[in-house]
């Protein structure tokens, strides 16, 4: 090969980009111009398929908001209990009842069809959310091999499926969630230039989900309108979405609350419009992101943050040739990401979910920063060495690409298995609580009183009771927020206001229970206690334990190994409580579980 032919441009050329792209991706392929070895689309459904199911089956509930506000009214319209917020209140109306009935219609069919037992139904409501997940994030991939070419496409799958953020993320029950899968159509729409479909996806995503999930639209429509200026498109569908998804979005709300709803502009008016806000839930520095987005993405949220600069660098110095004319610019459809990254970053009230909706958007720019690291190696490196002039820059920079899928991949997989064994005690035995009515008979003609005190934001949900006479109660703790309430037992209760309900997260005395009524009580036992969270697990003249898991003690087990778990070592520096489901030792027509399961703790 001739010199010349050798010192080409870094990129291949848009024809070979089409050729690329234009393949049906139906199983692994390798591209005879760059020697690109890639996953189809089936391939990759496939594998982020399997890593959504593990991550339903396997990951704990992270956020109480998510058991609270969406598992709790589903268990009520489903089997007529469960725990009312005050954002369900008629009074304030907070949240779409809308929301619930599409993920509790098809729940509903298979308990009327199979009769389950409702720890099932949980997890068959969560399989669905992670094919919803994976099928987003397999199109998601699809327009980023289309857009960004074939490399930056199986770097973005490989962080997806690895990631520990969006193992996290996919599964869970929340409108943050729901919003990532809508917001990343979305995105992947609009870099196939499918306008329409950007546009209903947005809006289901930010008038079904989350309103705030509007911003990742704005550069959307900054494009069509600005740059296309096909405002015509653009206000025809913002018309057909908004009238698709509000009708019976409005009509469905107004019916369970009993009046005129409309959820999204009811959050948006209590957390923009107020004088407090959100922020009487709390207040984060502005470095809080930054360490859970490195516990979640490490070294490819560290790529998300510098892509910027490093893009920057590889314009100005790398004689390469610029993207194609067809193809958006790098600052317009990375747009979505920085634009949320600046307002939540700035935004005083921080939680972990808030930054659901980008992260696939993370692990695309991670991508980016990857291949951004790997021209400006070849450049520098055909500087010092002409010898070393290759054919491609990925032909000479593979083990770039190697070394930063093995060790993203590995931290990924660590921090995910240390969430798993670190926390997900409570599912644990809670699967063993729901198999009491199982395995032993307990009365079912007289309420249970289930309690929980210090654990109340660790409880997974009503769907891990046997049975409906089981009854959640609350015992008072060094928490002074407000708690929830049952639901009334009356066929319009979403429609009736109940007492003690505010909307500014005073405490409400109301809420608590008397210790000495309660049949069970959930509790942790890391060997500490105070007056208002004594250790129930050590009253041995009142409870006995039939049932624990291990629960990491994180204030006494060292920083890095509880973030991220090294196999035959993380236990040398980790100490763990138990987690402890206890009896009261009073109500002997309870029949305790066999010692065989009193031994699954040591």
């Amino acid at each position: 090969m001739a010199p010349n032919q050798r010192q080409r441009q870094l990129f291949v050329s848009k024809k070979e980009l089409k050729k690329l792209n234009g393949r049906r991706f139906s199983k692994p392929e390798e591209s005879s111009d760059t020697g690109l070895i890639y996953p189809g689309v089936d391939t990759a459904f496939k594998l982020l398929l399997s890593a959504r199911f593990c991550s339903a089956i396997w990951s704990h509930i992270t956020d109480c908001d998510e058991t609270y506000n969406y598992w709790e009214p589903s268990h009520y319209l489903l089997y007529g209990t469960g725990q009312q917020t005050w954002e369900y209140s008629p009074q304030y109306a907070l949240r779409s009842y809308m929301y619930l009935l599409i993920h509790m219609v098809p729940a509903k069919l298979y308990h009327y069809l199979l009769e389950p037992n409702p720890v099932l139904v949980f997890y068959f409501v969560r399989c669905l959310l992670s094919v919803g997940c994976a099928l987003s994030e397999v199109y998601f991939y699809k327009n980023v091999c289309r857009e960004f070419g074939i490399h930056i496409g199986r770097l973005t799958l490989v962080f997806l499926i690895l990631s520990s953020g969006m193992y996290i993320a996919s599964a869970a029950f929340l409108p943050s969630s729901f919003s990532m899968y809508l917001s990343t159509v979305a995105t992947a729409a609009w870099y196939g230039r499918q306008y329409e479909l950007a546009i209903f996806a947005t809006a289901i995503s930010a008038l079904l989900g989350w309103p705030f999930a509007a911003l990742l639209g704005l550069p959307i429509a900054m494009e069509m309108l600005i740059h296309k200026q096909d405002w015509s498109k653009f206000m025809k569908w913002v018309i057909i979405s908004g009238t698709v998804v509000l009708v019976p979005m409005i009509w469905i709300d107004s019916m369970y609350y009993g009046k005129l709803v409309i959820a999204p502009l009811n959050i948006v008016m209590y957390n923009v419009f107020t004088n407090h806000g959100p922020n009487i839930y709390g207040t984060e520095p502005f470095s809080y992101y930054i360490y859970n987005g490195f516990l979640n993405f490490n070294f490819i949220f560290v790529g998300a943050l510098w892509a910027p600069f490093g893009l920057l660098l590889v314009w100005l110095i790398v004689p390469a040739r610029p993207r194609d004319r067809l193809c958006l610019s790098y600052w317009y459809s990375l747009a979505p990401l920085y634009l949320w990254f600046l307002v939540f970053f700035l935004q005083p009230h921080k939680e972990e979910r808030f930054l659901f909706p980008v992260y696939p958007m993370i692990c695309l720019v991670g991508g980016i920063a990857v291949d951004t690291v790997q021209k400006l190696y070849f450049f520098i490196r055909t500087k010092l060495t002409s010898s070393h002039i290759a054919y491609h820059y990925l032909q000479y920079t593979v083990h770039i690409t190697f070394f930063a899928i093995l060790i993203c991949g590995f931290l990924g997989i660590s921090r995910s298995l240390a969430i798993y064994k670190g926390y997900y005690a409570p599912m644990e035995v809670m699967i063993d609580a729901n198999k009491l009515g199982l395995e032993r008979e307990i009365f079912k003609d007289i309420n249970i009183n289930f309690c929980i005190g210090k654990e109340w934001h660790r409880f997974p949900s009503s769907f891990f009771f046997p049975s409906n006479n089981w009854k959640l109660q609350y015992l008072r703790s060094e928490f002074k927020g407000q708690l929830p309430q049952p639901f009334l037992d009356h066929e319009n209760a979403t429609g009736i206001i109940q007492p003690y309900f505010n909307d500014m997260n005073r405490e409400e005395p109301t809420r608590y229970f008397s210790l000495d009524k309660c049949h069970f009580v959930l509790d942790l036992d890391i060997g500490t206690d105070t007056s208002l969270e004594p250790n129930y697990s050590r009253i041995n003249d009142n409870f006995t334990i039939i049932t624990s898991s291990k629960f990491l003690n994180s204030a006494r087990s060292h920083r890095f190994f509880r973030a991220f778990y090294i196999p035959f070592v993380s236990h040398k520096f980790c100490t763990y409580g138990s987690y402890n489901l206890l009896q009261n030792i009073k109500f002997k027509s309870i029949p305790l579980l066999s010692k065989e399961k009193n031994t699954k703790f040591s």
